[in-house]
C-alpha cells in the first residue's frame, strides 16, 4: 500500500502549543515537525516493545 500524507487537524490549549513551540524551536524545528518526529518516535518505542515482549515469550524469558 502506498504510502501519503493527510492532514490532521487538533485543537489545542495556549499553554500547551507554547511548550511545544519552546521544546521546537530548542532542536530548530517547526511545531508540525517537532510534533510528528514525537509522534514517529512514540510509535516506534511501542513497537519495538511489542517486539522485545514477543522475543521473551518465544524464548520463554520472564
Amino acid at each position: 500500500m502506498p504510502m501519503g500524507t493527510s492532514v490532521l487537524s487538533l485543537r489545542i490549549d495556549g499553554e500547551l502549543l507554547e511548550r511545544l513551540r519552546h521544546h521546537a524551536a530548542k532542536r530548530g524545528m517547526s511545531v508540525q515537525d517537532y510534533v510528528v518526529r514525537t509522534l514517529i518516535r512514540d510509535d516506534f518505542d511501542e513497537r519495538f516493545q511489542s517486539a522485545v515482549e514477543e522475543t521473551e515469550r518465544f524464548y520463554g524469558v520472564n
